[in-house]
């Protein structure tokens, strides 16, 4: 099933990137997370703004053979369809995104049959509603030649990104209007998405000359393909500005390292595009979009911050509930974690009590993938129903959710666990949206800390 035609947040979407060429200082946010209540507290906040919300799946979140969430793209749509009928949320205000489609899953096999399943993934893409297309085949495949530790040739990624263009330009009904037929983000940022494993040196950012180097290759490869009106629909570059995590490092955004690449795109109609500004402070979000990178990628951190609120509910069940009724969540979440190590072990080094520690709190929030697993579900199901059976005295919601206390007490917001839960969530959306400008007047939105320079 797809959405309502999604024209409106679209034009929103495209309205804003003008105004940021214009130095308007206006962006926007894009939510890349598969959680329910993140995706609630997505629309729930986006309601409040009075602006569309962007929300994007990952090559290996959701493909057609299902990704690791079990969906495929036009399933994921029925799915955010469902949760915004809940939140009240009009369905023709989401605005759909792929990110890193390409061969990226499939980089095992040898670059034909890879691409061919990259062709597929992008067709369902397409075809389930999605509008906002990031073609990415930047990554070797089996057989591919080069040096692996130095970037694609601009060539090659050029062609199979044409490649894969193509097809979502086929696939597309005769009768599609312009304004209706998707558009495409192209280029990629280093390292791997989803936060670095270990960084000890500050990222530099992309270098100017490459970011005007792909743009040159990958424009020609367009035109050389026919495709000069999907050309046109290209809006956006990703580039790396030099912001990035790991599991204790926030490497926050340092606009005079970045300025040359701020100013690369002079005299281009494009933005960019940047990935993995989890946890940077709201000033290092808002100098982003200012300087072109205008359109913001959010994921790992409101997980961290659904798991943050999670710690702390299970901190007032140990006070409130008997020792022998309590959900016993940090416990089942540690033995889901060891018992399928799958998703975090390459990327948490150290001793077994560093790893442990990681498990359950390093910022790259590799507990983002367990939260679907049965006994995980069915332990949050008996924290959240402990506590809506009780009264949760202020004292304790001024302790472990300081930030909501104030709302709580002045009846913003229910003293209910799941209320406190998604209101910490939009602690995060809200940080994205007074950055990008997407708040409606008057709406303040949640509370936010202040932040550090730099975290290590």
């Amino acid at each position: 099933m797809k959405t309502v035609s999604a024209l409106a947040a679209a034009a929103d979407f495209h309205q804003r990137l003008e105004d940021n060429k214009r130095g308007l200082g206006r962006g926007v946010y894009s939510v890349c997370s598969a959680h329910p209540i993140v995706l609630e507290a997505a629309m729930l906040q986006a309601k409040d703004d009075d602006s569309p919300v962007i929300i994007e799946s990952t090559s290996n979140q959701v493909d057609q053979f299902g990704g690791y969430t079990g969906m495929t793209p036009s399933q994921f749509v029925s799915y955010l369809n469902g949760i915004a009928r809940s939140a009240g949320f009009p369905p023709e205000r989401l605005l759909l995104g792929g990110d890193h489609l390409g061969p990226n899953v499939w980089q095992a096999e040898a670059a034909a049959e890879a691409m061919k399943k990259a062709r597929d993934l992008v067709k369902a893409y397409v075809q389930a509603g999605y509008r906002k297309i990031h073609l990415d085949a930047s990554m070797f495949c089996a057989g591919d030649a080069g040096d692996r530790r130095k970037p694609m040739p601009d060539t090659i990624v050029a062609e199979r990104v044409v490649e894969l263009c193509r097809v979502c330009e086929e696939v597309l009904p005769a009768d599609t209007t312009e304004d209706s037929r998707p558009f495409y983000i192209i280029g990629t940022e280093v390292p791997v998405p989803g936060g670095a494993r270990e960084q000890e040196a500050p990222l530099n950012p992309t270098a100017p000359e490459d970011i005007r180097e792909t743009l040159e290759v990958t424009k020609k490869s367009f035109l050389n393909a026919g495709l000069e009106a999907a050309w046109e629909r290209v809006l956006a570059v990703v580039a790396q500005p030099g912001v990035e995590f790991g599991d204790n490092q926030i490497f926050y955004y340092n606009r005079e390292k970045a300025q040359a690449l701020s100013g690369a795109l002079e005299g281009e109609r494009l933005v960019y595009e940047a990935h993995s500004t989890d946890y940077q402070t709201e000033k290092c979000l808002r100098e982003l979009v200012e300087d072109h990178f205008c359109i913001l990628k959010v994921g790992p951190w409101l997980t961290f911050a659904f798991r943050e609120a999670l710690f702390a509910l299970a901190a007032m069940e140990r006070e409130l509930v008997r020792r022998e009724e309590q959900s016993g969540l940090e416990e089942i979440l540690e033995e889901v974690m060891n018992a399928a190590p799958n998703y975090w072990e390459k990327y948490y080094q150290g001793s077994d009590e560093e790893r442990r520690f990681k498990r359950r709190f390093s910022f790259s929030d590799r507990s983002r993938y367990y939260w679907t697993n049965p006994r995980l579900k069915g332990a949050v199901e008996i924290l959240l129903s402990n506590l809506s059976a009780r009264k949760l005295p202020l004292s304790l919601i001024s302790q472990y959710f300081n930030d909501q206390f104030m709302p709580v007490s002045e009846g913003l917001i229910r003293a209910r666990p799941r209320d406190l839960l998604i209101a910490h969530v939009r602690g995060v959306l809200g940080v994205y949206a007074r950055a990008c400008k997407m708040q409606a007047p008057g709406n303040a939105g949640s509370p936010c800390p202040s932040a550090p320079n730099m975290v290590a």
